[in-house]
């Protein structure tokens, strides 16, 4: 009897616990169970959601610039400066910087943005006329002759689809008018949030380590170290990355007289936060004025961009970002395509420094199941 019992036992071990293939699924079966409850009871968790999205903004700018001026800080406290004192000097400092901004900057860039939304309908116009001129040309009709093309059918698409862009880009500044009052709310409750995260900030994975078993802390902690030093490196590399192709695309522009030059700099700088997709955005509003101008413009702007994006990919990324984050550039596209799906523009943007906080979770979990489990040895 107990010869029988130990002999399951041993089949049970075998052929469950030390297959793979078994476990496999097994552990399939248990994220599928836990998935299916969490959707029953979703109703649940629906304050919380609302809570999120609430302090989502804030969070996010105060941990942006968190990751900016800790560094600032520990500096001062290493010169015997008091962390609080150190905070408020760079409070006062930043006061002053966007004072400054506000007074001689704003103003200029105001004018210009509202110059281009003016003139946007104009040059959507004369683009579409363009299209319109090139379809009717005598190089195009030979070509429609001899692929056997419709081009007018051909012609009355590409015009539906640049006056749904149209359409889309005004739809886009309704939506962004609306936002507005988010994001002033979020302005004024980030100070708050940053000066407890600078102040605070060193002794937060201590705290958050005591509500974990003693065995599961060292491993935590590495984990938790590993985590900040990602998205500290994504963060303040990406920001000064940024900075660099908004100062070279100015200079382009200013060098082939291109209009609006400051304010598409700016739109450069701020969409190449997303790597890949951003300068595909940032390049749409240069490419329609370009066009309208002249031929010549959009060879001088085609020029510019691809010098730019070279000095970009081959001196300024590898030197600041580096290779630390050990994600590869398809990988990166596949995670902002789908976390822009899934989330939108948030998901866009924090598709990266997200990816690769997960990864480093989930390499640690795979080299604690390793250790624990007996399926990798050989």
């Amino acid at each position: 009897m107990e010869n029988a019992r130990h002999s399951k036992g041993g089949i049970f071990k075998r052929f469950i616990l030390n297959n793979k293939f078994v476990l496999f699924l097994m552990v399939l079966l248990l994220i599928g169970i836990n998935i299916l409850i969490f959707r029953e009871v979703s109703f649940i968790f629906t304050p919380i959601k609302v809570l999120f999205k609430a302090v989502l903004l804030p969070i996010m700018m105060a941990t942006v610039l968190y990751y900016l001026l800790n560094p600032i800080v520990n500096y001062l406290e290493r010169l015997k400066v008091k962390r609080v004192y150190s905070i408020l000097l760079l409070y006062i400092i930043i006061i002053g910087l966007l004072s400054i901004i506000v007074v001689s900057v704003i103003p200029f860039l105001r004018e210009q943005i509202m110059s281009l939304v003016r003139s946007f309908p104009a040059y959507a116009a004369d683009v579409e006329a363009l299209i319109k001129q090139i379809v009717g040309s005598q190089f195009v009709n030979e070509a429609q002759n001899t692929l056997n093309i419709n081009v007018p059918d051909l012609a009355n698409t590409i015009s539906n689809h640049v006056s749904k862009i149209v359409n889309n880009t005004w739809m886009g500044i309704g939506i962004f008018v609306g936002v507005v009052k988010d994001f002033i709310l979020a302005l004024i409750i980030m100070p708050f949030i940053l000066f407890y995260l600078l102040k605070d900030g060193k002794s937060l994975p201590k705290y958050i380590l005591t509500f974990l078993p003693v065995t599961f802390r060292n491993q935590s902690f590495t984990v938790m170290k590993e985590i900040n030093s990602s998205i500290s490196l994504y963060i303040r590399g990406q920001i000064i990355v940024s900075f660099c192709i908004g100062i070279l695309m100015f200079i382009g522009f200013l060098i082939i007289g291109l209009e609006y030059a400051s304010l598409l700099a700016l739109i450069a700088a701020f969409t190449s936060v997303v790597p890949y997709l951003g300068p595909a955005i940032a390049i749409t509003p240069a490419l329609i004025i370009a066009i309208v101008t002249s031929p010549i413009m959009l060879l001088k702007l085609i020029v510019v961009w691809t010098v730019v994006q070279l000095i970009e990919g081959k001196f300024i990324s590898p030197q600041i970002m580096g290779r630390n984050l050990h994600i590869h550039p398809i990988t990166i596209i596949f995670v902002i395509l789908t976390a822009g799906n899934l989330f939108g523009v948030i998901g866009i943007i924090l598709a990266v420094p997200g990816y690769a906080v997960l990864k480093v979770i989930a390499t640690h979990l795979f080299d604690w199941f390793k250790t624990k489990s007996e399926l990798y040895k050989e």
